[in-house]
């Protein structure tokens, strides 16, 4: 007999020690772990991690077999790893419709259970007694599914649980914006049961999607069947997600050691080397002691300070925990693999020497690894006044599985017995290595014969959809639809993917399906209730943020392919020729450079062999009314020869033919009288809040006509046609439609016979049936061929009519750590929306917030999608902000309106509700951006009745001085100032003489903006004299209606309520306990800052306060105790003031120019003073505070200096 190699003893004496620690507690019957002899439940989580010693061992022994024996012991370690894993499938299988319902609905209640009992896999407490939604647990399960079964175990059996593995992933598809318990099963640090989105349970989740994603479960013998699918786009709004999170943990962790489970192994779910390299940094050096590393800091798990006897803990009491948190080796064990991974001996050496010392060893020579180390307690108060000084004391379970599993495999790495591969065979330890650039595939259809001769005549050769036969173009809504079907199972009561929308990188694939090649159009081309598609220039820009998206998102096998088809809306209204908009994007895409992104462009044949292709098996299997289905939705495709003229007449697109048809609208606005909001003019102007529908004394006779018919004039309520009883004749009225062409007009009797007769009244116009809700559908399309905006947006608020994308924007904003509010301060009319809401309860709540306004209500709507889209491309604009005030945001863009157009209120809400959606969100981006930019108008003649054109361009920092410019810097690091480049938008409708009247050199004193009381600083428009007057207090203003604050600006007040009681503003406290609980750095401190900062209505005066707390805070690095109790912050600002005010005087300044602002008593002109410089608004606030804070400075010292 052959004698037993080096390796072959040392392999058995691990056999020895995973046998001792592991498998001699796995249940006979169903394979499970329990936790230990104290806790005898099986968690998912710690049963996934205990196994993989034993699939890393049976890896080493069929590796390295000697003889048959090894063989041997290689299977039966495989069929123990094989007999837990599906241990936990049986537990899952028994909680299906939990499954089911937590697909839809995201809510604790509805979550798979994290421990089961280990003899039967039943429950063992109930669903509100632990923080069972864990999805990092189940995706745990999932990732290490993927990657056993890619090694070549066998662990799903049949069909049904293809299917049940499949809903897992539809089960964590969302983890994006999911607030779960964590790895730790607490939530929020303070532990009382208050779910949050974890870094670690998005990363695990998408490590797990793309480890699943094509995926054979039956491994190598398995058929098409059984292959499961993961959608692109859900992994990737993971990705963002995690980019924008860590290296925070959650809103109230900083840092949490359990991070480094996805930025390394297993899950290595981060792609930015960067960030993974940042994040293990923040861990090393807050979290690393000599026993380990503290979960995350101010934990109280089983430290001295902790009580026993009751689950919670009180706010202020966190801070007892800081320093003596218990140090886990178990960390340690993640670092030794990362280490292997990333090819650092020097790491690795280091760990498992320090590790060796602290492991506990028992007579047999085994050594275990202990939960956690203790300070004891009576040396706390030690360790409190020098940390990692004292000797701990090993606590909790010993051996801890989980921790002595990837102990164990991180010894048979270190030690040869496997390579990296081997336990990673899917390669995800890849992810962090640069991509190639991608090259995007543009395919641009014709919709007819007709626009394919007009696209050739501008020399762009496309085809038609007949000519791209037998590839079969659909809208994204068909395939959100086919998606659905994926993971149905009857027999298990399993419904599949719920209907959700399908983003760019799912459609962006080519797809066969029963043999046929379908091709997908984006998501935008499908919006057929809402206006933003009717907008052209809007489209191309959608197009453009698409393709730059493709550009840098894409990580799949072969090239992306967008198909953008062009249809009758994108032709001018005589339809003889291209929308300028348009043709110019297809002229650009041509070039091959669009968007920042590199373009290809080309017919969807010549694509074929370079494209990314999808294989949809599960539609070959499907047995029900499959076969219809799909014979309708082909037949669908194949286009008729000619359009109906009716069709030809509305361009109504084939594209859309699937798309939503539903209307969900609901009348619910209010009588005109009941509008009259008390003391709405102090916060927006008087437009937007009073009478959403254009008045009807408007008409004056100079009002263009659009046709040859007879003028209505309306010119007040009590010319409105009335009966013999003097009552309103409604009768008479809804004739008058009939007469008029004008749609304002129309709009106006409209609205008025909704408001008194509802939306069901009918009129009987054109017969029964001729409702007003009809007559408004109608009017609505009408005013969408006119692009008349302020129409469109007036009726499509009448109508109801909600964004399709709105709860998910919403969502995006949400999963991004922004909380929102809509309406307009002050509270309770703004609503903070803190949590994903379903859209009908988004849309009541917008309502609410609105006071029922239909104008705010669309507005808000449109506003909230903007801000996801910038959001999604330019996560950096958003950089400080924790929280996203729409109704500011409205307010902000209105007064920008009326300062640079030199106009009321009045007529800058006019200008605002008359902006094309692109307009809309390019004044938005520039406001975001933090660039100054100019705003001119172009006055259409007077024939025409549409809206003003209005072009807005950047100016660049014209006229600023040195010390001015160095303010800039100094205060708004955060600021960008981008390369000046132009952005003019021109009239959308028939070409028309115009003339442009430049408004930035108007008299100063020619109108002012009355119907904005707190915003009335603004009055004069800059004169030609001095084009920087105003422009810091619009600085001013604009950050503080976006809440932006200079980096690091939270992290400065958490030290400055170490030296105080706590910072007072205007009435409301900030109290200093605050810090006892929440670190510097959480999302969790810097909100609660900004909810007392956003109690002021003003927004210069906040940010006037902003530059006060900063200032005050340069007294943090100060050696001084305390400064005083409770610190007034605007006596601050107002003895800053007052210096301010008498300096002036002393200069001879005169009191028309000294004007204070009502609201606050704060110089306007200290609002409009650049922060630096003689009379800089920091010069006046350090005074302030020297004066103010002077009896706490220690004396003879030059502290402040």
């Amino acid at each position: 007999m052959r004698s037993r190699s080096n390796s072959g003893v040392k392999l058995d004496n691990y056999a020895r020690i995973v046998n001792q620690t592991i498998l001699r507690h796995q249940d006979p019957v169903t394979g499970l772990l329990p936790g230990s002899v104290e806790q005898p439940d099986a968690w998912v989580r710690d049963n996934v991690y205990s196994i993989v010693c034993v699939w890393a061992l049976s890896l080493a022994y069929r590796k390295n077999a000697d003889r048959d024996e090894d063989k041997a012991k290689a299977y039966e370690l495989e069929q123990s790893v094989v007999k837990l894993m599906r241990g936990i499938l049986q537990c899952i299988m028994r909680q299906l419709d939990k499954v089911e319902k937590f697909k839809y609905s995201n809510c604790t209640r509805d979550s798979l259970h994290a421990k089961y009992n280990p003899q039967t896999c039943a429950t063992v407490v109930g669903d509100q007694e632990w923080g069972h939604l864990q999805v990092d647990a189940t995706s745990l399960f999932l990732l290490f599914l993927a990657q056993m079964t890619a090694s070549g175990l066998h662990i799903v059996y049949t069909q049904d649980e293809v299917d049940i593995i499949q809903n897992l992933m539809f089960y964590i598809e969302t983890a994006y914006k999911v607030a779960d318990y964590g790895m730790w099963e607490r939530g929020d640090k303070t532990n009382q049961g208050i779910p949050e989105l974890n870094a670690s349970s998005i990363g695990t989740a998408k490590a797990a999607l793309e480890a699943l994603d094509d995926l054979n479960l039956f491994g190598a013998k398995g058929g098409p069947g059984s292959v499961v699918h993961a959608l692109p786009d859900d992994i990737q709004n993971c990705q963002s997600i995690l980019n924008s999170l860590l290296p925070r943990a959650s809103t109230s962790k900083e840092v949490d050691a359990g991070v480094l489970s996805i930025i390394s192994y297993p899950a290595f779910a981060v792609e930015d080397m960067s960030i993974v390299n940042l994040t293990k940094e923040e861990i090393i050096s807050k979290l690393q002691g000599r026993y380990g590393c503290c979960r995350f800091l101010r934990d109280g798990h089983k430290t001295p300070k902790e009580d026993p006897n009751r689950l919670y803990y009180e706010s202020a009491e966190l801070k007892l925990f800081e320093n003596i948190e218990c140090e886990w080796p178990l960390f340690w064990t993640y670092l030794i693999l990362d280490g292997i991974f990333i090819n650092s001996q020097e790491q690795v050496q280091e760990y498992r020497e320090a590790l060796d010392g602290i492991l506990i060893k028992q007579k047999d020579g085994i050594r275990l690894v202990p939960e956690l180390y203790s300070v004891p307690p009576e040396k706390v108060e030690e360790e409190y006044v020098n940390p990692h000084s004292v000797e701990r004391i090993p606590m909790g379970k010993c051996p801890l599985k989980w921790g002595q599993s990837l102990y164990i495999l991180g010894s048979l790495l270190a030690e040869g017995f496997l390579a990296p591969g081997e336990i990673d065979p899917l390669n995800r330890r890849f992810s962090t290595i640069p991509k190639p650039d991608v090259v995007v595939q543009v395919s641009i259809l014709a919709e007819t014969e007709e626009i394919k001769q007009l696209l050739l005549k501008n020399g762009i050769e496309v085809q038609t959809v007949a000519d791209i036969h037998p590839i079969r173009v659909q809208p994204s809504s068909v395939l959100s639809h086919i998606y659905a079907r994926l993971g149905r199972n009857q027999r298990l009561g399993l419904t599949g993917r719920p209907y959700r929308r399908i983003g760019v990188l799912g459609t962006s694939k080519l797809y066969i399906i029963r043999n046929n090649i379908f091709a997908f159009t984006p998501q935008f081309i499908d919006h057929q209730q809402f206006y933003l598609a009717l907008d052209n220039r809007m489209i191309v820009d959608m197009l453009r943020t698409d393709l730059s998206y493709l550009s840098s998102h894409w990580r799949m096998t072969g090239r992306p392919t967008v198909t953008f088809p062009i249809s009758q809306t994108m032709l001018t209204e005589d339809h003889t020729d291209l929308d300028p908009a348009v043709l110019a994007t297809l002229k650009k895409l041509q070039d091959g450079y669009y968007g920042g992104a590199r373009i290809q462009s080309g017919k969807l044949s010549e694509f074929l062999t370079t494209s990314c292709f999808a294989h949809l098996s599960f539609m070959d299997s499907e047995t029900d009314d499959l076969p219809e289905y799909l014979d309708h939705l082909l037949a669908t495709t194949t286009p008729p020869q000619e359009l109906p003229a009716t069709e030809k007449r509305t361009g109504l697109s084939r594209f859309k033919a699937a798309a939503s048809r539903t209307r969900e609208m609901v009348s619910l606005v209010r009588k005109a009288k009941d509008l009259q909001i008390h003391n709405v003019h102090m916060y927006l102007p008087n437009k937007l809040f009073y009478s959403p529908q254009p008045p009807l004394n408007l008409r004056d006779g100079t009002r263009p006509q659009t046709s040859q018919g007879p003028e209505l004039l309306l010119t007040s309520e009590c010319n409105l046609p009335r009966d013999d009883t003097g009552a309103v004749d409604y009768d008479a009225l809804a004739r008058l439609l009939s007469e008029t062409h004008n749609l304002q007009d129309q709009a106006d009797i409209l609205y008025i016979l909704f408001k008194d007769k509802g939306m069901e009244w009918d009129t009987q116009l054109h017969g029964t049936g001729t409702t007003v809700r009809r007559l408004l559908q109608d009017l609505y399309e009408k005013a969408g061929d006119m692009r008349q905006w302020g129409l469109i947006r007036m009726i499509s608020g009448t109508l109801r009519k909600k964004v399709e994308e709105l709860d998910w924007a919403c969502t995006d904003l949400l999963a991004h750590q922004k909380h929102l509010t809509v309406g307009l301060p002050p509270e309770p009319r703004e609503k903070t929306i803190s949590a994903p809401l379903p859209p009908d309860e988004l849309v009541s709540l917008i309502d609410q917030a609105s006071e029922n306004n239909i104008t705010i209500a669309i507005l808000t709507q449109e506003i909230m999608v903007y801000l996801a889209m910038n959001i999604r491309t330019q996560p950096g604009l958003f950089s400080e902000m924790f929280r996203l005030r729409i109704g500011l945001i409205i307010q902000v863009m209105a007064t920008e309106l009326a300062q640079s157009l030199s106009c009321s209120g009045e007529e800058a809400t006019e200008s605002l509700m008359s902006l094309s959606p692109s307009e809309l969100k390019n004044l938005l981006h520039h406001i975001l951006s933090g660039k100054e930019f100019g705003v001119q108008k172009s006055v259409r003649s007077v024939e025409t009745g549409a809206s003003p054109a209005i072009s807005i361009h950047e100016v660049g920092n014209v006229g600023a001085t040195k010390s001015e410019r160095a303010g800039i810097s100094k205060l708004k690091t955060d600021i960008k100032m981008l390369e000046e480049r132009r952005l003019s938008w021109s009239e959308e409708s028939k070409s028309q003489h115009t003339h442009t009247l430049d408004v930035e050199h108007v008299d100063p004193g020619r109108c002012r903006f009355p119907s904005i009381e707190s915003f009335d600083g603004m009055a004069e428009a800059p004169s030609a004299k001095d084009n920087r007057h105003g422009q810091w207090l619009r600085r001013r203003r604009l950050d503080g209606a976006l809440n932006r604050v200079p980096v690091g600006f939270y992290q400065k007040v958490w030290r400055i309520l170490q030296k105080c009681h706590g910072l007072s503003i205007e009435g409301f406290v900030l109290p200093s306990s605050t810090t006892r609980e929440m670190t510097p750095g959480e999302i969790k401190f810097a909100v609660h800052v900004e909810t007392v900062l956003n109690r002021v209505p003003q927004p210069e005066y906040r940010q006037l306060l902003v530059e006060g707390i900063l200032v005050l805070t340069m007294l943090a690095d100060v050696d001084i105790d305390s400064i005083g109790s409770i610190i007034h912050v605007e006596k601050i600002v107002h003895i800053a003031n007052d210096m301010f005010y008498k300096d002036q005087k002393d200069l001879g300044a005169e009191d028309s120019i000294l004007d204070r602002d009502q609201a606050t008593g704060i110089c306007r002109l200290l609002y409009d003073s650049a922060p630096s410089g003689r009379f800089g608004t920091m010069t006046y606030l350090t005074k302030a505070v020297a004066v103010y804070v002077q009896d706490f400075l220690p004396t003879g010292s030059c502290a402040l200096q």
